[in-house]
């Protein structure tokens, strides 16, 4: 869509202004244990001008309930916040907007984000009446991704800087430690684990070994010794760690090879853990807020919290980051880090 100041009127939110309505909304369903659905439309490429534009939203202002919030995606497509409303509803309101366009490809594209997302209907797709035949839709993308905000070209760059300085300065240290880990114990020196990244996108983490290479298998059966409530695993004196993974993990040496994860875009210097995919997705909804920033090798956990707070109150921490994220705040994490490693006494 081309005209994009045909978006900028008093009826629509700019894209900031709508993403953050978005999320205000999502913390208001959080709290009253609601439903929230998002509808998001493109005209097609032949009804899109400026006039067509103008028309579409006088439709919208007729068609839409006064607590229903419109804007513009970042994309250029349109959004529609509908408070309360279950995604039957939402498809029910996209039938009625599209009704005026001739059927086919002259038609709006449709797609409906349900937030929570195990509220979702039919598996995603409009339901089979005939006030929603001849829609174009796609299937329900996940309420995590619709929520992640843009990395910020500050943000990237500081990564970049930092992760391939980073590499360049520890290399000597990560190779030391890989021959000393392959040469300790059976197994590959490196080892890759599922992870649910920025809006829920997985993604292999990098780490050094410091655990038996059949550790997986006896997870379950560690689980009630685990000394973190919530979804995640924190075990002091867990007994697949190798002596020299004990040593690797006191340091946070077996940590540095995420810098790779970093210049690949997966992970920023900083920004919430990301957590094995079966534990993060055993989230409830509200703790699933972390996803909406790119995951960190470091945040506030890793300096004030580690195993000594609640898991409720480390993704508390989490989001207080996700609010004050700015420069100056990554790098002040990103400093005090080094001593927080020092001296922490707690499982990682």
């Amino acid at each position: 869509m081309t005209h994009r100041s045909a978006y900028r009127g008093p009826q629509v939110l700019t894209a900031e202004e709508f993403q953050h309505a978005a999320i205000c909304e999502r913390m208001r369903v959080d709290r009253n244990g609601s439903v929230l659905s998002v509808l998001t439309i493109a005209l097609p490429a032949r009804r899109a001008s400026a006039r067509d534009c103008k028309q579409f939203l006088a439709m919208l202002a007729e068609r839409l309930r006064l607590t229903d919030t419109v804007g513009a995606l970042a994309d250029g497509r349109f959004g529609v916040l509908l408070p309360d409303t279950p995604e039957s509803g939402a498809w029910k309101v996209a039938a009625d907007l599209c009704d005026p366009f001739v059927p086919g490809n002259d038609r709006p594209h449709c797609e409906v984000v349900v937030y929570p997302d195990d509220q979702r209907d039919n598996e995603g797709f409009p339901a089979p009446e005939d006030s929603v035949s001849g829609i174009s839709f796609s299937e329900t993308p996940s309420s995590d991704a619709f929520f992640a905000l843009r990395v910020s070209p500050w943000k990237r760059l500081f990564d970049i800087v930092g992760a391939s300085a980073g590499l360049v300065l520890t290399s000597p240290l990560i190779a030391g430690a890989a021959l000393a880990v392959k040469l300790t114990s059976p197994g590959a020196a490196f080892f890759l684990q599922e992870r649910e990244g920025l809006g829920g996108k997985r993604f292999q983490i990098l780490k050094l070994r410091t655990m038996r290479s059949d550790a997986e298998s006896f997870k379950d059966d560690l689980r009630m010794h685990s000394e973190q409530d919530g979804p995640a695993f924190k075990m002091t004196n867990d007994p697949r760690v190798t002596w020299v993974g004990k040593w690797l993990r006191k340091t946070s040496i077996d940590e540095l090879p995420q810098l790779w994860n970093v210049l690949r875009g997966e992970m920023s210097l900083v920004g919430p853990r990301p957590l094995p995919t079966q534990e993060s997705q055993e989230c409830c909804s509200w703790q699933r807020q972390r996803l909406q920033v790119l995951p960190g090798l470091t945040c506030i956990w890793q300096i004030r919290g580690r195993n000594v707070v609640s898991f409720e109150e480390w993704i508390r921490m989490d989001l207080r980051y996700i609010r004050r994220r700015s420069l100056w705040y990554d790098l002040q994490l990103v400093l005090a880090t080094v001593p927080a490693i020092v001296f922490s006494k707690g499982p990682r």
